[in-house]
């Protein structure tokens, strides 16, 4: 027995693995997996060596995802023989019992609690005074209010910028997509949980907030846009009152998934006033009204006018889009219209990819498929005009002086460190958009990453921008920096 006055004897804390797959919207299920595994005592192995189990966070959304998640649970199987499997592909149990009959176990979506009770069971770990009292950091988003949610405190992202989910699941259905049978239907947060979010990961020095959902657009129809607390105020779960007060923070706020609503032109306007970054991430998929109805989209006809008042609005607007070619149906005459329509909407990222089936989704009982290598050929064209019309918007930059937001070095050997940079403009989201190669000039081993500079802009190709840094203004936010971080 040991005395009050002796040490409690040192036990190993057990380590996990963990595997995060797909989108943002999946990342930010990993952080708060992740903060609670860190809160209730357990470390997070580097590589399967040290792993005495493995977390598989899986996207189930298309045929190369699935198989890729499907490959991953297999490795670590492999590595570890104990596998808890969680995210959309989760949701279709079967699928992965097919292949993998001896995983551990197997949750859906937002399913932090279940994760967890599995973790326990596989990797008891000594719970004592004060871990006991540790609350759940990030309840399932399906159990019931997300008032007492959680901001996750483990980011994978890097400082200066974070993904803040605003909701989960979504109302469509598109023919294409299953999401709705994986994730479930909209479910809203409050608008003051996500501000407290928001305001705690600008006060720790992150620079740039993003907006994430389903179906940003669409945020609080489902609580029919109800108050909450923030701050000594109530504020409604409404995408425009809810951009209102990212904008009063002082970051850099961009957002991603908006459908065209009519309500959108408000968050325009908030752009034009430079409230939030001039960028929407609208995703069109089409431009064939025909095709659109057969995809059960929405705005058959209507794209171009609605993207006319937005730019009317605000001229500095950035709009990223993806497309889907080779749709089920697609004529000659319906991909035509796409590639017209690209001429005259002239949109500044572009990402396409052809049409695949995906199990369960309605569109694969569509008559008249389009042949694999059609739909690659459609594909090299619609790239070849989007490419051409990125090189062009690109050109009409150089010259200016542009805000950019540094993510990495790019020094070569001999460099005198911090001389090339790496960064984005308002206008490039990270690991979708273009990126800003910069020489650091006379502020070579100043800059930090993180940092947001000004840099003239001296050169373009299809997607990026290169130029020289002019300026390293002091970042200042609205919201008290929490400890000190130095010069921003």
């Amino acid at each position: 027995m040991t005395s009050v006055n002796e040490p409690l004897p040192t036990v190993a804390a057990p380590k996990v693995g963990f595997i995060s797959l797909g989108c943002p919207k999946a990342l930010v299920d990993s952080e708060r997996i992740l903060t609670q595994l860190r809160a209730e005592g357990y470390e997070v192995a580097p590589s399967y060596e040290d792993a005495q189990a493995v977390i598989v966070n899986t996207c189930g959304f298309i045929t190369p995802a699935v198989e890729e998640s499907l490959s991953a649970i297999g490795e670590a199987l492999d590595a570890t023989g104990k596998v808890i499997v969680t995210g959309c592909l989760g949701e279709r149990p079967e699928k992965i019992l097919e292949r993998h009959p001896k995983v551990a176990a197997i949750t859906g979506s937002e399913a932090v609690d279940d994760v967890m009770g599995h973790v326990r069971e596989l990797l008891p770990t000594r719970t004592d005074t004060f871990t006991g009292l540790l609350p759940v950091a990030a309840p399932g988003m399906r159990s019931g209010s997300l008032d007492d949610l959680l901001a996750p405190s483990v980011k994978l992202t890097p400082r200066h910028y974070a993904y803040v989910k605003i909701a989960e699941g979504c109302n469509h259905t598109c023919a294409f997509c299953i999401i709705p049978k994986l994730r479930g239907r909209q479910v809203s947060r409050d608008a003051g949980s996500v501000l407290y979010e928001a305001y705690r990961l600008i006060a720790g020095g992150t620079k740039e907030i993003m907006i994430i959902s389903q179906d940003t657009s669409a945020y609080g129809v489902d609580v029919r846009y109800r108050e909450s607390e923030f701050q000594g105020g109530q504020v409604r779960a409404h995408l425009t009152d809810l951009a209102e007060k990212l904008g009063e923070m002082g970051a850099w706020v961009r957002m991603h998934y908006v459908y065209p609503y009519p309500h959108v032109e408000r968050i325009v306007e908030l752009m034009a006033q430079g409230r939030i970054l001039p960028y929407l991430d609208v995703p069109l998929q089409h431009a064939s009204p025909r095709i659109l109805k057969l995809m059960r989209r929405p705005g058959g006809g209507r794209q171009l006018d609605t993207i006319r008042r937005w730019r009317d609005i605000c001229p500095e607007l950035v709009i990223r889009s993806t497309f889907i070619v080779g749709f089920p149906g697609e004529t000659e005459e319906d991909f035509q219209m796409l590639l017209d329509f690209l001429e005259e909407a002239r949109l500044d990222r572009v990402g396409a990819f052809p049409y695949s089936d995906v199990e369960e989704a309605d569109a694969n009982a569509l008559p008249n498929p389009v042949p694999e290598e059609v739909k690659q050929e459609r594909l090299a064209r619609f790239m070849e005009v989007a490419q051409r019309i990125s090189t062009e918007k690109l050109a009409e930059k150089v010259g200016r002086v542009m805000d950019v937001i540094i993510d990495e070095f790019n020094d070569d050997e001999g460099d005198e460190p911090g001389t090339r940079l790496i960064g984005r403009t308002k206008g490039d989201a990270p690991g979708i958009d273009g990126q800003v190669y910069l020489y650091a000039g006379d502020f070579a081993g100043q800059v930090k990453i993180g940092d947001i500079v000004q840099a003239r802009i001296e050169d373009s190709d299809e997607y990026d921008l290169y130029g020289e840094v002019v300026a390293r203004p002091e970042w200042r936010p609205n919201v008290p920096q929490l400890g000190h971080f130095g010069r921003h």
